[in-house]
């Protein structure tokens, strides 16, 4: 029994039949030997850059690569300018839309403040006349010892038969009711007629059904005030003295007589003076003729007389405001 062996190929068989064996390094590895430096450079230059440093700090002003630095910068300083020339709008361009980003936001703000300011310009007579109309009734309030509940006038006339009317944004959730006086900064405006829960509607003084006890105040002749029907600058009122004797004269204040319990007018509020006094010749009786104090076609804020206390008063009788 015999062992086999491999067969060796002998020495003088043909080239062709040979395989040359060639050792091929890794592609990776070839790669990285011919990319990077090899040690040694690195150390060169890195050793020559701190030279440099050192000899240029050490040399000051008079540094031995000062003309080497100037040189390098007479070259490459033009193409820097050029660069920075070339590329130096484009680079701006985030900074310009952000810029003009805000401005924009800048120029929205100042519209709105520049449109706020025009309407409070419009407005500002109409809002001093409100302030000046709040200080006034709170004067007024203190001055005649009455509490008010403060409303505003929103309608002038009204479905009812009365002809001479406003209606005030005050109701019966503001504790009024029929037969409660009405005035303003001025005087006596006139008395409430009907409420809902949120307006009432008020007869004014001018009215041809409103008849006013009044009586002159420099010598306290009593009468009555009737009105004429008649709201605008041509507005009177007519007085009738309950001594049909005692002349009236011109220039005597009227003010209102009040009413047993207030209703529907408390005493003292002011209703016009005198400027006409005419006799009758029939009866030999007077009729003074009176100009209101109030403007009945530029009401708006308006007091109804409610008692001292209440909780609906929020301008209390001793002038402060709630």
């Amino acid at each position: 029994m015999s062992l086999d062996t491999p067969s060796r190929p002998a020495p003088d068989a043909p080239d062709a039949q040979r395989r040359p064996v060639r050792r091929v390094g890794r592609p990776l590895e070839r790669e990285n030997r011919q990319s990077l430096p090899s040690r040694s450079l690195v150390v060169a230059l890195v050793l020559a850059c701190l030279t440099l440093m050192v000899v240029d700090k050490a040399g000051g002003d008079s540094s031995p690569v000062a003309a080497a630095r100037r040189s390098v910068g007479e070259v490459f300083g033009p193409a820097e300018a050029f660069a920075s020339t070339v590329i130096g709008p484009f680079a701006a361009v985030p900074g310009l839309l952000h810029t003009n980003g805000q401005l924009r936001d800048r120029i929205d703000d100042l519209e709105a403040e520049n449109a706020r300011l025009r309407s409070e310009a419009h407005t500002a007579g109409y809002t001093a006349h409100r302030r000046e109309s709040a200080r006034d009734l709170c004067a007024v309030a203190g001055g005649l010892g009455y509490a008010l509940t403060p409303a505003r006038v929103v309608a002038f006339g009204s479905a009812q038969s009365f002809s001479d009317t406003v209606t005030i944004d005050a109701g019966s959730d503001s504790g009024l009711h029929p037969d409660m006086t009405v005035l303003d900064a001025d005087g006596l405006v006139g008395r409430i007629t009907s409420v809902t829960s949120h307006t009432a509607t008020v007869l004014l003084a001018v009215d041809s059904d409103s008849t006013v006890g009044g009586r002159i105040g420099q010598n306290m002749e009593l009468g009555f005030v009737r009105g004429r029907g008649d709201t605008g600058d041509d507005g009177r009122l007519e007085l009738q003295l309950a001594d049909r004797s005692v002349v009236p004269q011109t220039g005597e204040s009227v003010v209102t007589w009040g009413s047993e319990g207030g209703a529907p007018y408390v005493a003292g509020v002011p209703i016009g003076e005198i400027t006409h006094v005419y006799e009758s010749l029939r009866d030999t009786s007077y009729r003074a003729v009176l100009k209101p104090y109030v403007d009945f076609t530029s009401l708006d804020l308006v007091g109804v007389v409610v008692p001292s206390g209440s909780k609906h008063a929020t301008i209390e009788a001793d002038g402060s405001c709630g």
